[in-house]
């Protein structure tokens, strides 16, 4: 059975608006200029979607989080109520561009149809002419779900294989990518293949939602707007916090690379996370954004990398020392944070603060979510870990929007779009 809250956009705390027509356009209110799936008429016509059915899978390959199949629910609901065929495409895990078993669709195509209580047709290929042949025999309300598109060189590197892209675009009438989390990949099925459908190329409701939540951090948040974070490296996150530093009241940074900015103040970081290479634009950005980027007053440390390690709270000035290594933020840093950001208006988030896998160093995390949760901001969850981390303290349905992009979130922040988005239709 699917919880609704998968399904559904949540505005503030717990206020849940159902997608579709009959719901408030989000794109009004991001004056979205690329068409959305409600903008094409899609009665008897076949529907080429791309979705992100990348999910997680067990050892025995069964699947452990059916989210993002959840997530692509509205979207295909929607094609099937307005009187279309839909096939639909994906990439799962990294096959390396030949078939592997280990990482068929078919798995997910077995899913869809026990969420949906329908058939879900599965392809043999995702090209090629028996699957064409079984596109062409769609009727409306049927749906086929195509084999993993990374078992072809041309997704992934379509230069390599130009055909790749044109044999997908002729098995759908119109396209329609919901799959945000693979938007920041100029790949065959997620930009290339939008050339194929001129003014007939839109966004789905998944895709709508995570522009309307993600943009107006860049264009004009409510303020006060205050961005965490956390996460071990400086160097994939280095992008985005320039672009955020730019337009935020305070930035807060914690997790691993708190350390590294730490070392470039001269402070003895003992045996935690660094990255040397970094150092410089760590000091750099210090320079440059002194009032506005806090760093952790108080860190947990411990003497090995463990849960059942023997741990302590330190003052940062004090330095950890030989041996020791940071873990987690502490209850001063906890305290000093949520005097800001309690009364924040919008928070951007991403990035848990410490090892938050162990329970015993997941509490300074715990701890600003569950304060956020309570707050009245509007707080945006950057996808990856934060996400997890949410999922796992059972406050999903507290926030405004958790991403389904953790990647892709970071990078349309940082340049603005995205090829994926860029590559779809404008609206005239």
């Amino acid at each position: 059975m699917i919880r609704f809250s998968k399904i559904f956009i949540h505005q503030k705390r717990g206020a849940a608006i159902p997608l579709g027509p009959k719901g408030p356009s989000f794109l009004a209110v991001n004056r979205m200029t690329k068409l959305t799936i409600e903008d094409l008429p899609l009665k008897g016509r076949r529907v080429l979607m791309r979705v992100d059915f990348n999910v997680p899978l067990s050892k025995e390959k069964t699947i452990t989080d059916d989210s993002r199949i959840a997530a692509a629910l509205p979207s295909i609901q929607y094609a099937l109520k307005e009187g279309a065929s839909l096939v639909l495409m994906s990439h799962l895990g990294r096959p390396n561009g030949k078939p592997n078993s280990a990482f068929s669709l078919s798995v997910c195509a077995k899913r869809l149809s026990e969420l949906l209580n329908k058939p879900v047709l599965m392809a043999p290929d995702c090209v090629g002419p028996d699957v064409e042949k079984m596109a062409s025999r769609l009727k409306p309300g049927e749906i086929l779900m195509l084999e993993n598109l990374r078992f072809h060189e041309g997704e992934e590197f379509p230069e390599k294989d130009p055909k790749f892209v044109k044999e997908l675009a002729s098995l759908g009438d119109v396209y329609i990518n919901d799959a945000f989390g693979t938007a920041h990949r100029a790949h065959s099925s997620t930009a290339l293949i939008a050339k194929y459908f001129p003014e007939r190329a839109a966004a789905g409701f998944l895709m709508s939602q995570e522009i309307s939540h993600l943009s107006p951090l860049l264009e004009n948040p409510e303020r006060p707007f205050y961005a965490i974070i956390g996460g071990a490296k400086i160097s994939t996150k280095i992008g985005v916090m320039r672009n955020l530093l730019r337009v935020v009241d305070a930035l807060f940074i914690g997790g691993g690379m708190t350390f590294t900015f730490l070392k470039s103040q001269g402070i003895p970081i003992g045996g935690s996370l660094c990255e040397d290479e970094e150092l410089k634009t760590a000091a750099e950005l210090l320079k440059a954004y002194p009032k506005k980027i806090h760093l952790a007053l108080d860190l947990v440390v411990a003497d090995a990398f463990s849960n059942d390690a023997k741990k302590k709270t330190i003052p940062v000035e004090q330095g950890i020392p030989t041996g020791c290594l940071g873990m987690d933020i502490g209850s001063k840093t906890v305290e000093e944070w949520s005097h800001f950001l309690k009364n924040a208006a919008t928070v951007f988030w991403n990035g848990p603060l410490g090892v938050f896998e162990m329970p015993n160093f997941a509490i300074g995390t715990q701890k600003i979510a569950e304060m956020l949760a309570a707050s009245r901001a509007q707080t945006i969850i950057g996808g990856g870990d934060s996400v997890a981390a949410i999922h796992q303290m059972g406050l999903a349905d507290r926030f405004a929007h958790l991403s389904t992009g953790g990647g892709a979130s970071m990078e349309f922040l940082e340049f603005g779009h995205l090829p994926g988005i860029d590559a779809l239709s404008d609206k005239k």
